[in-house]
């Protein structure tokens, strides 16, 4: 090989000695911008996931130190109605009282606390009538329990009837829960009640309220079911339905509500996220086959884990949201909806338009001694909450 002469070669490698230097320049600029960059970013405060913002829209209407609410209604007059259930555990107030901030008083009168076991579920119908269910059993009692429908005048504060609800109707293992009432079916209008179960055996059940018949149907069916192997979080906690070792709340048809004009009837179980309806029409006939009855259900997809449901004026359906810790709207063309998202609604529960507002029973049910092998995990006080929604709820 023929090598440059001496001269040459001194300026080749005079030559390669500043490109290297150049490149090395080049690589250390590189690399501070690259550096500048990653440290600029980290710097700035790191984006989070939208969907757990708090709405800012909720307030606390009230709280108390013993007692859990769990069924709400606005009476004609104003007044509002909360229950008290018994049923987890025993407290020493009202199990059924008329609220106002900082005070709670027996409803529909102190004598009629006596009649009252657990208080669960309740509505008003259209003539301004309460209905209340009552689960028919406390916390400790090994008594057989005894659930009833009640219909209660808030205008002379008097129980006018109690149904009885026994076999086979009901079952030793129902949990009736919530409940709503159509007057247009029946002389004197029908009862729709959903059974949540206390097992692995919900239903509706379906009161003719001039006759005090009552009828136990879809039972087992996929609609009111829990579904196998569901996956449901809890206040942080996952757990997978497990009907002997139960460790977040499961169940059955849970939440029911009415369309504005009672054509339809919704519920959901609370161990699904899939939302259902069918006619009154149907459900109110006594001679509808079980074939007919299963035939005339409607999925109306999914919407989250729902426990409590209220119709707005306008068609829509608000529903309780127990993963997301929410209140969503279903509009009446199925589109859905965020009403309010906060950490304080550990399991929001039934609700009831008051204006344009929406007063909301918050329970703390996943944290009961039942779903951790005996220990209360629940932090008083429980609260009562008023949502204002982002947009004026319809009158």
């Amino acid at each position: 090989m023929l090598f440059p002469p001496h001269s040459a070669n001194h300026a080749l490698a005079r030559k390669r000695v500043r490109s290297r230097s150049a490149r090395r320049l080049c690589c250390a600029l590189l690399g501070a911008v690259a550096l500048g960059a990653v440290s600029g970013t980290a710097l700035a405060e790191d984006t989070t996931v939208h969907g757990w913002n708090t709405t800012g829209n909720l307030t606390v209407a009230d709280r108390f130190a013993d007692e859990q609410a769990s069924g709400i209604a606005r009476l004609p007059d104003g007044r509002i109605v909360l229950s008290f259930p018994t049923s987890a555990q025993r407290h020493k107030g009202p199990v059924l009282a008329t609220w106002t901030p900082g005070q709670l008083a027996p409803f529909p009168s102190a004598k009629a606390q006596g009649k009252l076991i657990s208080p669960l579920g309740m509505t008003v119908d259209g003539n301004g009538q309460l209905w209340l269910l009552d689960e028919g059993m406390r916390a400790g009692s090994k008594a057989k329990a005894k659930p009833a429908l009640l219909h209660i005048d808030p205008t002379t504060n008097t129980i006018v009837r109690r149904y009885a609800l026994a076999a086979p109707a009901v079952r030793a293992d129902s949990h009736v829960n919530d409940v709503r009432i159509d007057l247009t079916h029946g002389s004197a209008g029908t009862a729709f009640i959903s059974d949540t179960s206390q097992t692995t055996h919900p239903a509706l059940i379906v009161v003719d309220l001039a006759s005090g018949q009552a009828r136990r149907i879809l039972a087992d069916t996929v609609s009111v079911s829990p579904v196998p192997g569901f996956v449901m979080e809890a206040d942080g906690r996952l757990g997978r339905f497990d009907a002997d070792h139960p460790t977040v709340p499961q169940g059955g048809v849970d939440g029911v509500a009415l369309s504005t004009d009672s054509t339809r009837l919704y519920w959901s179980p609370l161990s699904s996220r899939r939302l259902y309806s069918a006619p009154t029409a149907v459900l109110a006939d006594s001679a509808a086959s079980e074939a007919t009855l299963e035939g005339a259900v409607k999925d109306e997809g999914e919407v989250g884990i729902m426990d409590g449901m209220a119709t707005a004026p306008d068609g829509s359906l608000y529903v309780t949201d127990i993963e997301r810790h929410a209140i969503v709207r279903r509009a009446p063309n199925g589109t859905l909806s965020l009403v309010a998202q906060d950490a304080r609604l550990i399991a929001p529960d039934s609700m009831a338009f008051d204006g344009n507002s929406i007063l909301l029973t918050v329970g703390q049910w996943a944290r009961l001694p039942a779903f951790h092998n005996g220990k209360d995990m629940q932090e008083r006080p429980y609260i009562l909450v008023r949502i204002t929604p982002p947009a004026p709820v319809a009158q």
